[in-house]
């Protein structure tokens, strides 16, 4: 099965500007991101930003960037699905059709060694259509209203470790997707078909909006 990677890397930040080249432990952010998808045999490293020194930074660390992401493609309310589906037809123009597609989030940069690897295998053995990484979550989770309403049994507040598959809840990291390229092609979402969740750990479910997220990533990246 041939897998493009695609990591993201638009040039403007609200939140943290100039995100994705933040000295995060000695190297750019989005290096880290393109250093764990090169670690990974085979798979197909592009880099899709708008950004000329972004391009060179993603360049230097070893991924592919073929070409600067059209500026429709580079605007504040610009979806990701979009971005994955212009660079599938690039490449598919270029090379050949991928198989499926791994989405990366370079802002999302701790992963553990193998984390990558593990993906693929579990996405192959499961024969899902569309994979999302995800981190266990306590279950004591409310929805607002009036009254506000928990998500669990008051009456009966569950232990985690009496938890079962059906009463687990977990959190969508945006850190890594995995999809078939037919569901980006038929339904344009990184989401479709068979879906499957791809537990990661807790710490890899960092995402980084502001300074105290940077500070946390450095500490955990530099320890590892």
């Amino acid at each position: 099965m041939s897998v493009l990677c695609v990591i993201p890397a638009r040039g403007g930040s609200k939140g943290v500007p100039r995100k994705n080249l933040l000295d995060v432990g000695g190297k750019p952010l989005i290096a880290w991101t393109i250093e764990q998808a090169l670690a990974v045999p085979d798979l197909d490293v592009l880099v899709s930003t708008d950004d000329e020194e972004i391009a060179e930074v993603a360049r230097a660390a070893g991924a592919r960037v073929p070409w600067l992401r059209p500026d429709e493609l580079a605007q504040d309310t610009t979806p990701t699905e979009p971005v994955v589906r212009h660079a599938i037809e690039q490449v598919s123009r270029e090379q050949c059709r991928p198989d499926a597609v791994m989405l990366l989030q370079a802002t999302s940069p701790v992963r553990h060694d193998g984390t990558l690897a593990r993906a693929l295998s579990e996405f192959a053995a499961t024969g899902v259509d569309s994979m999302v990484g995800v981190v266990e979550q306590p279950p004591f989770i409310w929805r607002a209203g009036n009254p506000p309403t928990a998500a669990y049994d008051v009456a009966a507040r569950p232990r985690r470790q009496d938890l079962t598959d059906e009463t687990r809840r977990y959190r969508e990291t945006g850190s890594l997707y995995l999809t078939r390229t037919e569901v980006y092609e038929q339904h344009d979402n990184r989401l479709g078909g068979t879906i499957g969740l791809f537990v990661m750990a807790e710490d890899e479910g960092i995402d980084i909006d502001t300074e105290l997220d940077v500070a946390l990533a450095v500490r955990l990246l530099t320890a590892r």
